[in-house]
């Protein structure tokens, strides 16, 4: 585990029921990022295969959506706090504490992956690895969504993120990644500022190109049995 995960860890598990208490809403005042999560679902739930990850799932609101949007989802947070939470408060769903580029799904056994601005606390130069495992993880014509603080400027910018460190993009940089991933990002939306700061939120659809894949005889989660 690299310093920066180390600390993402121990901020994220000092603020388990203070960060839960702040996100019960479930997105039901953010009208933009609920637009793209539910458009995610539908085009997720179009391939067939309806199994996705929620990673960096924090206290498992947002996997608890994906599952009211027709989804069979697992969630995946390097924080154990936040893992036992979502356990608790949503028991009838997976939970397992993972490492965003290390996930314990076989290769291309999902349909789609949420990445609900947990990618901003990676450093740019690690940023690449961590996109391939979702490639990675990702069945042909499955889709990711990927969510972040966004910025007018040439380069990614670190700040001081209440939690722990995190960094803003631009948007077109970050779907330049995306694609160099081998993804195609078909989709964003940006809207106004999110914070004191004055980022703009960001939302960016993507997909793996082929032929969406079946799903395989005998369902199941695509999700080793590790931690359950």
């Amino acid at each position: 585990m690299t310093e920066h995960q180390d600390e993402t860890r121990v901020a994220y598990d000092g603020v388990v029921e203070l960060y839960a208490s702040m996100f019960a809403d479930r997105l039901e005042t953010r009208p933009f990022a609920r637009a793209m999560l539910t458009a995610f679902a539908e085009l997720v739930r179009g391939t067939g295969n309806r199994r996705t990850a929620d990673v960096g799932c924090g206290p498992g609101h947002l996997t608890a959506m994906l599952r009211d949007l027709g989804l069979d989802p697992s969630g995946f947070d390097l924080s154990a706090g936040m893992v036992d939470h979502a356990r608790r408060a949503h028991p009838s769903l997976r939970f397992e504490q993972a490492r965003m580029e290390s996930l314990p799904v076989e290769d291309r056994a999902l349909g789609g992956v949420l990445s609900h601005y947990s990618m901003i606390h990676t450093p740019p130069g690690e940023l690449p690895t961590l996109l391939a495992e979702q490639v990675r993880v990702l069945s042909p014509g499955g889709l990711l969504l990927v969510s972040f603080f966004a910025i007018d400027a040439p380069e990614p910018v670190r700040f001081d993120h209440k939690v722990a460190p995190a960094y803003s993009w631009p948007v077109d940089l970050f779907a330049d990644l995306l694609a160099g991933a081998g993804l195609d990002p078909f989709a964003r939306l940006v809207h106004d500022p999110a914070s004191e700061r004055g980022f703009l939120e960001a939302h960016l659809l993507a997909r793996l190109p082929g032929s969406p894949a079946a799903r395989p005889p005998g369902g199941g989660s695509g999700v080793s049995p590790a931690g359950r």
